[in-house]
């Protein structure tokens, strides 16, 4: 590999590892917690400020289950199940990442459990980043900067995630479950078709 391409792949690194923590759910502080890796120390990593030790690429990569390998790029991700990262207390959410690749645009569906009470505010958090969200079932509630927005079952949202944003259930009635299709360099999904009436053939 020539300097320039180890250039090119340690880049990529940090997006990579923020992606595959994101699709465990997982905060810093969790990563933190687990691997003993201070929280600025990984921060630094993920938003390119930092080039990653190789000590810390191994103990990254078997925190969440992967192959240096996919963390560079020269892989595809595997199939299969994954290690589940520490969650915080009470969060019971389950995230199925739904995309073989660690880097570029990729899917993951959202499972929020049931819950007996109104919910507070979500807690919300920011980071490079777009972000496309379609509610499957339930009522889920989407804390977007200022904004409060409820979305029903077919509904779609779709922001910059620079903006401060937490999700939560809406309230009593069922678990919410809802897609998430997620470009961590600001990638969005294009459309190639026009939009049709539904009279149209």
């Amino acid at each position: 590999m020539t300097d320039d391409g180890i250039v090119d792949t340690l880049a990529v690194v940090g997006p990579r590892l923020r992606t595959a923590r994101e699709q465990r759910g997982a905060t810093l502080t969790d990563v933190s917690r687990a691997t003993g890796i201070s929280l600025s120390t990984l921060s630094r990593i993920e938003t390119g400020r930092r080039k990653p030790t190789l000590e810390v690429l191994l103990q990254l990569a078997k925190a969440y289950g992967i192959s240096l390998d996919e963390l560079a790029g020269t892989v595809p991700a595997a199939a299969g199940p994954r290690m589940p990262m520490p969650q915080r207390p009470g969060d019971d959410k389950v995230v199925l990442p739904l995309t073989r690749y660690v880097g570029g645009l990729h899917a993951h569906k959202h499972v929020l459990p049931a819950i007996d009470a109104p919910p507070a505010r979500p807690r919300q958090v920011s980071h490079n980043g777009y972000e496309w969200l379609c509610v499957l079932y339930g009522r889920l509630w989407l804390a977007l900067g200022e904004q409060d927005l409820v979305l029903g079952a077919g509904e779609v949202a779709e922001f910059d995630t620079r903006t401060a944003h937490g999700v939560a259930n809406a309230g009593p009635g069922g678990p919410v479950e809802y897609l998430i299709m997620f470009g961590p360099q600001g990638e969005r999904l294009r459309q190639r078709t026009p939009a049709l009436g539904r009279g149209a053939r």
